[in-house]
């Protein structure tokens, strides 16, 4: 072998150690990818679904997040607009989740996460250091709303109700009576909604005080014999 040929193959190993292989780069995806889901994990895990117990949305919201970092980091990595990776999210989301109705908190949660990811998806001039604060911060702040807000479990039901005659104002405290009785729970406000006048029935939205309520939610629904 002549002092081209090593010359050459010098070249071309350095040309795919630098191109196929950049040690520093893959570390530092490896670092900000299990960082985003760890704490993503962990806002699901300990403040999202004790309440809530809908392993649906468990699995959107880690799948969810973990595309969206992939995409931003990407992204980012060419140049492109952050706007562009949003925009991309709201492609996905419109086509997604327009048929299906989501309730206030999943779809609070799921843009929190979304905004968490974006943030460990971004490699400009934040540091791995700023990027744990970050984290903190978010599993903090999502700590400190579930204790503040659940604190009291304050929770609401869609309830099919079979006596109609009971839902005008004036018999108000009869008709929590007889909702208290029959559900065995604590109620601190009754919402009147559609009323069948053929089948004597009408649906409630029962907002009601149950310390060991964890999983009902406003789309549970019961109905009443």
């Amino acid at each position: 072998m002549n002092f081209l040929d090593t010359a050459f193959a010098g070249e071309f190993y350095q040309l795919f150690n630098a191109t196929l292989f950049d040690g520093p780069s893959l570390l530092k995806l490896l670092l900000q990818f299990f960082l985003n889901l760890l704490a993503v994990w962990i806002i699901v895990k300990y403040f999202y679904y004790p309440k809530s117990r809908r392993r649906s949305y468990y699995f959107t919201f880690i799948l969810l997040s973990m595309s969206i970092f992939t995409l931003i980091y990407m992204m980012d990595g060419l140049k492109m607009e952050i706007g562009a990776a949003l925009g991309l999210f709201a492609v996905f989301g419109i086509i997604r989740y327009r048929t299906e109705g989501i309730p206030i908190r999943e779809m609070t949660y799921l843009f929190y996460l979304v905004a968490l990811s974006v943030v460990n998806g971004t490699t400009g001039q934040i540091s791995f250091v700023e990027h744990i604060a970050v984290n903190l911060l978010f599993i903090a702040i999502a700590a400190v709303m579930e204790a503040l807000l659940y604190q009291r479990g304050l929770s609401s039901k869609l309830v099919k109700y079979d006596n109609i005659e009971l839902i005008v104002p004036t018999k108000r405290d009869e008709l929590k009576a007889d909702l208290q009785k029959r559900l065995g729970i604590n109620i601190t406000d009754i919402e009147v909604g559609a009323v069948d006048f053929l089948t004597d029935s009408c649906m409630l939205r029962v907002h009601y005080i149950d310390e060991n309520d964890i999983g009902n939610t406003v789309n549970h629904m019961i109905k009443m014999k």
